[in-house]
């Protein structure tokens, strides 16, 4: 059994991930935000829950209490394009310099201790074209893909400055029960509504690489073993295959049933790429597994969205 902190558990991928570690038996404490009392924080499978900044004082309380990480998993910071236009410096502080704080607690008070850093392909930019490696060019188009950047070039000047261990995974495009915004919740919100047409931004064409959360929180999970070879390594958590998001909004459609006709206004967003597709031949090599198909997963997300909103 390990002792794993996460950071950003209170978080749409951060909740399954420590369902995913408690689940395997790990002793799991998180800090973040959230009003979360014991009770709720044990029910999501942790032993501990600090509601607050990524900071000296409560990193070491986390310490003082239960001990130095053996793993740390850091997925808070900035989670939205839109919001990063809107408000860059809070997304800065959010992505960035909680990264710096940590990574520097992590090197005076638990130099032993890895750190696997939830990154995003939101790094690679715009102007890729079919599946896209670990080594291509990094040309952020957003506040929020720039600050991601900045984030993984912290963890890298840790490991090699001072040996910290870190895998950094830049995930595609998350989905899955519990996802409050974005595309997904955007389209059955309005088809709850019973909006007719659907009019979608975009031209419906812009590929994503989709994966459902509880993938992407076993995928995370199988990093606990840090590589024996590096002390930063960077991978891709995509699963390789693109579906463009007409075929999304149809596959929605379908699932919620009825008749509503989805149409695109033509005009992309700013910071959106026209395609983001992972090149999964590291995770294939190391043997990972994605289970659950596209279909099943709009479906689940069909499902749990028409129960939370009865």
């Amino acid at each position: 059994m390990m002792t794993i902190w996460v950071t950003g558990a209170n978080g749409f991928i951060g909740r399954h991930l420590v369902h995913e570690l408690a689940g395997a038996g790990h002793a799991v404490h998180g800090i973040g935000h959230g009003a979360l009392d014991a009770v709720q924080a044990r029910d999501l499978g942790m032993q501990s829950w600090i509601n607050g900044e990524i900071d000296a004082a409560n990193l070491n309380a986390l310490a003082a209490a239960h001990g130095a990480p053996t793993q740390l998993f850091h997925l808070a910071g900035g989670s939205s394009v839109g919001a990063s236009i809107e408000r860059p410096f809070e997304d800065f502080s959010r992505t960035v310099a909680s990264t710096a704080r940590l990574l520097e607690w992590l090197r005076g008070s638990a130099p032993d201790s890895a750190v696997i850093a939830a990154s995003s392909a939101a790094v690679y930019g715009a102007d890729h074209v079919g599946p896209i490696p670990e080594s291509a060019a990094l040309t952020p188009m957003s506040p929020y893909g720039q600050h991601k950047l900045m984030m993984e070039q912290l963890c890298r000047s840790y490991a090699q400055s001072f040996g910290i261990r870190c895998t950094i995974v830049r995930l595609f495009s998350v989905y899955g029960p519990n996802l409050r915004k974005q595309l997904l919740w955007d389209i059955c919100s309005r088809l709850k509504a019973g909006e007719q047409p659907l009019t979608l931004g975009g031209t419906g064409d812009e590929i994503r690489d989709w994966t459902d959360v509880r993938d992407v929180a076993r995928l995370l999970a199988s990093f606990l073993e840090p590589s024996p070879q590096d002390t930063f390594r960077v991978v891709n958590g995509g699963s390789g295959r693109g579906t463009n998001v007409a075929d999304i909004a149809a596959g929605l459609v379908r699932h919620w049933g009825g008749s509503a006709v989805v149409r695109h206004s033509g005009l992309g967003r700013p910071g959106d790429p026209a395609s983001l597709l992972a090149d999964d031949a590291i995770l294939r090599q190391i043997g990972f597994d994605w289970r659950v198909p596209l279909e099943r997963g709009l479906s689940d997300y069909v499902t749990w969205f028409k129960e939370q909103a009865s």
